[in-house]
């Protein structure tokens, strides 16, 4: 008789840029959620799939929780603030300080609501002494009560050997949910355009706002011997004078990030990659429930 296995829906929580993203494709062992220096890069929920002899763990990547400036802002804390009502276990993300702020304070009073076990992960280890831990270990201690608190470095994958037992030990018994070689349910297309806005935010650093947003005009596979595809996408931003910067002088910006996003849509695709990308202005579009749907955040989702 084979042995029983454990499955179940895991939050990652926290505060915009705490290393949610970045945690989570290195638990799952790929890329799959974009990551940047900048604040919400996560706006959908993504979920992600890992899977071995013990079980399954579903994770749930949620939008950074932070107080709402706009319409898109508001849809990607509903996303948040709802994931904590669906899931088994949650993953609540911290940096190593002794300061709790007001952010820090909502989360914690979302948390005691939900009745679920929740893992405080502390995370960025690597950027603090060892000696300054413990205080942030002690201080968190007493706003919430977890179930594990585990320091780690989810860029340097300093102990995070640990999460993945810890979760397991808090996971019903069941079902698998997903085939065992499924790693996210999100779209092709979703994570394609994920990427170009990625590479577009590592581009551009500083000189731009958060506010840009890609969408995948087409996608197709190309028939023939060699695995290939066509991918048309439009960089959606907010100014003309951020078209401008977005293109660059003779075009090298606009080039600069196909050529990024293309090696990574290559890696992740197996498969060569014909890119072509567009620049559009669609005047505060995160504040526009038309635009905001038409770019994937669908808050009949929420």
């Amino acid at each position: 008789m084979e042995a029983q296995k454990k499955s179940g829906f895991v939050a990652i929580i926290g505060r915009p840029n705490v290393g949610k993203s970045t945690l989570m494709n290195h638990l799952i062992g790929q890329k799959i959620a974009i990551t940047s220096k900048k604040p919400q890069t996560t706006r959908n929920r993504i979920q992600t799939v890992y899977t071995d002899e013990r079980g399954q763990i579903v994770f749930l990547d949620t939008p950074g929780i932070h107080k709402a400036k706009n319409k898109l802002g508001e849809y990607m804390v509903q996303v948040a603030e709802r994931t904590l009502r669906e899931v088994d276990a949650i993953m609540w993300l911290v940096e190593p300080t002794t300061f709790i702020g007001a952010g820090e304070q909502h989360i914690a009073e979302q948390l005691q609501k939900t009745g679920v076990p929740v893992l405080l992960i502390i995370n960025k280890i690597d950027t603090v002494q060892k000696e300054s831990l413990l205080p942030a270990i002690e201080k968190y201690s007493k706003v919430c009560d977890f179930a594990e608190i585990i320091p780690c470095s989810a860029l340097r994958g300093q102990n995070t050997e640990d999460i993945i037992p810890a979760l397991f030990k808090y996971l019903p018994y069941g079902p698998m949910f997903y085939d065992e070689d499924t790693v996210t349910d999100q779209p092709m297309k979703q994570i394609a355009a994920e990427i170009i806005r990625e590479k577009s935010l590592h581009a551009l650093d500083d000189e731009i706002p958060h506010g840009i947003a890609v969408a995948i005009d087409s996608m197709k596979e190309r028939p023939g011997k060699r695995p290939m595809y066509d991918i048309d996408a439009t960089i959606i931003c907010e100014k003309d004078s951020h078209k401008g910067i977005i293109i660059g002088k003779g075009g090298a910006m606009l080039k600069k990030i196909g050529s990024n996003a293309r090696y990574e849509l290559e890696k992740m695709l197996e498969a060569q990659v014909n890119l072509k990308l567009w620049v559009k202005v669609k005047k505060d579009w995160r504040d526009s429930d038309f635009l905001i749907r038409n770019f994937g955040y669908d808050k009949k989702e929420i």
